[in-house]
């Protein structure tokens, strides 16, 4: 078992205030994210970027180890997660996750990848703390 973190800090209103996001390893730290960048497209993160980020993270590798238990061996994959933030009743919600993914993988073809990676989209742990619809568009390249 392993326990990792990351913090937040804020300090204002929703709309004038500012924030900063830090992770445990430093890949962020103090970086900056507030309304206009999780709402308006500004400059900064947000944290719909950040579990978008983890989600493609937590899906290549089990696609990783899947692929292994199988004999085969990536050369390369590529995985793009959309989250979608929408209004829904007085709130937001993430609504939906769409992972894009594209892998060259020696020896593989395209029914078996296509398994392998529903089995990995269904099976990593970011997959399973989401409640919300997920979908996949899988490319093998050649």
């Amino acid at each position: 078992m392993t326990t990792t973190h990351g913090s937040a800090k804020w300090q204002g209103g929703i709309k004038d205030g500012k924030g900063a996001i830090s992770t445990k390893s430093g890949a962020l730290t103090d970086y900056p994210y507030g309304f206009a960048s999780r709402f308006e497209g500004k400059p900064g993160s947000n944290p719909e970027e950040l579990i978008g980020a983890a989600h493609a993270a937590c899906f290549t590798m089990a696609l990783s180890l899947i692929l292994g238990e199988a004999k085969l061996t990536a050369e390369h994959m590529e995985t793009k997660a959309d989250v979608t933030l929408e209004k829904v009743g007085d709130g937001f919600a993430i609504t939906s996750v769409h992972l894009a993914l594209t892998a060259k993988i020696p020896g593989a073809d395209n029914a078996k990848f296509q398994e392998l990676a529903g089995k990995a989209k269904a099976g990593c742990p970011v997959s399973k703390l989401l409640n919300t619809k997920i979908t996949l568009e899988a490319t093998l390249q050649s």
